[in-house]
């Protein structure tokens, strides 16, 4: 049986990507992704739930998010859902779960 790990995500960019150059050449932006949710309440109620996404992009990616991503607009894009351990500065092991974007496309605003 053949498994996929595939996120295709529709929000507002809320932080515009910022691209780095690596010592090996490589080049990164990182940026992150507001998606919304509304849904009726038990009390009749429209709530609108927000959830933070952080989006990775690699090299020409990367290069293309830097020139045509700013805070506010509306982007649709596909990658794939990283789950990535590090120890912090203080030596506590921490999880972080990102998606890399390998594919976006930026949208009118509604």
């Amino acid at each position: 049986m053949k498994t996929t790990n595939k996120v295709e995500l529709n929000g507002f960019v809320g932080i515009a990507p910022e691209v780095k150059t690596l010592s090996n050449g490589s080049k990164v932006a990182h940026l992150t992704l507001a998606t919304d949710e509304t849904y009726k309440s038990k009390t009749g109620e429209w709530v609108k739930n927000t959830t933070w996404h952080r989006i990775t992009l690699w090299n020409k990616a990367a290069d293309k998010a830097g020139e045509i991503l700013k805070k506010g607009t509306r982007v649709t894009l596909t990658g794939k859902l990283v789950n990535r351990e590090f120890t912090d500065k203080n030596g506590i092991k921490r999880n972080i779960i990102e998606i890399f974007a390998n594919s976006f496309e930026p949208l009118m605003a509604a």
